[in-house]
């Protein structure tokens, strides 16, 4: 028998618990467990709903797991059947109970179809322009961005641009323009020579530096619907089919993909009044913040919005639409499915994770 105790978490767990405790599987699910018996799953897909229904990091997972869940009691248990079954409803597990919903076994996917490539995708295929801003100059990984672009920075026999775009075009976008600047002719030469067989690449000359938003009128003759824009130094896991539906169903000019980030201070923390008097003392509080990733999926109409010619970032943009009464969203995705490449304390770490193919 496996151990998955890992996997099992109590009904009576925070979401911010379960976030922490899905960064450590490969399932994206948990099992809640109550007295030993299987009482529901719990996928990163029901927590993001219920954080963008109102829920807070500190409530319950109750309410938010699937009380009803797809089991196979251990009696009927049939490789074929459980192999039909996870393609059908497109699970990634499914536990095995015995005649008292304790869980005995649990078969996964890559199990069922033996060792071969999953099939279920983990989002349905979208074909939006992409934009990619890499006209940076990279100033955080200096010295390295003095000889070439961060763009080009290298992650196994691919650049980190590279990786970006081939990471959309798995997910069926295929359009993509790229903002360039600094050491520009060398991100166009090489994405030419590499990848101009494979996608559409157009790429948008800055003649100075616009800022985050400033240069994405230089999109405007060519973009007519909703796009995503990315930096060039991060890389967002996430069910873009749904954020964009999500997106449309609600209007919004901009949904801006999150990460929930957890932070430990490694110290006691002191809460302190008048005069010095202490009221209380933290000893290493954890914090957890919801981040902007730097990947935001945007309505073509907020174009209109920024200036030509002028330095122009995305909280500019974002405030504009608020205060012209846009709808702005926010889809969290978790911790894990956010990478940062874009300074040297984590372009290592990285690296170690895009070339081990988790991500």
């Amino acid at each position: 028998m496996k151990n998955f105790s890992l996997l099992f978490i109590s009904p009576a767990s925070t979401l911010k618990d379960a976030l922490k405790q899905l960064d450590k599987t490969a399932l994206k699910n948990l099992l809640v467990v109550e007295n030993e018996k299987l009482v529901g799953t719990l996928s990163d897909g029901d927590i993001r709903r219920s954080l963008l229904a109102g829920q807070k990091l500190e409530n319950t997972i109750e309410g938010t797991f699937n009380i009803s869940p797809t089991v196979i009691k251990s009696s009927e248990f049939e490789s074929t059947s459980a192999q039909k079954l996870l393609l059908e409803k497109k699970l990634s597990m499914i536990p095995i109970v015995d005649e008292e919903n304790k869980v005995m076994e649990l078969v996964t996917l890559n199990e069922a179809i033996e060792g071969k490539i999953p099939v279920v995708q983990k989002s349905e295929p979208i074909n939006v322009p992409i934009v990619v801003m890499a006209g940076g100059k990279g100033t955080r990984l200096k010295p390295f961005t003095d000889i070439l672009p961060k763009p080009l920075i290298p992650i196994g026999e691919e650049t980190v641009i590279e990786k970006i775009i081939n990471h959309f075009g798995s997910i069926g976008c295929k359009e993509n323009h790229v903002i360039i600047n600094y050491k520009g002719q060398l991100i166009e030469s090489y994405l030419t020579s590499k990848l101009a067989g494979q996608y559409s690449l157009s790429f948008l000359k800055e003649e100075k530096f616009l800022g985050t938003a400033g240069s994405l009128t230089l999109a405007k003759d060519s973009i007519s619907s909703d796009f995503i824009l990315t930096n060039c130094d991060i890389l967002v896991n996430a069910n873009y089919a749904e954020a964009l539906k999500n997106h449309q169903k609600e209007d919004a000019s901009i949904t801006i993909l999150s990460a929930i980030k957890h932070y430990n201070i490694p110290y006691g923390v002191v809460e302190f009044g008048e005069r010095g008097i202490v009221s209380n003392i933290l000893e290493k509080p954890e914090y957890t913040f919801t981040v902007n990733t730097g990947v935001y999926i945007i309505s073509s109409k907020c174009l209109d919005y920024i200036p030509s010619g002028e330095k122009f970032d995305m909280p500019d943009l974002i405030n504009s639409v608020i205060k012209d009464n846009g709808k702005i969203l926010t889809y969290p995705v978790n911790e894990s499915d956010y990478i940062d490449i874009g300074q040297w304390d984590e372009y290592k770490k990285s690296a170690e994770i895009l070339l081990s193919n988790k991500f």
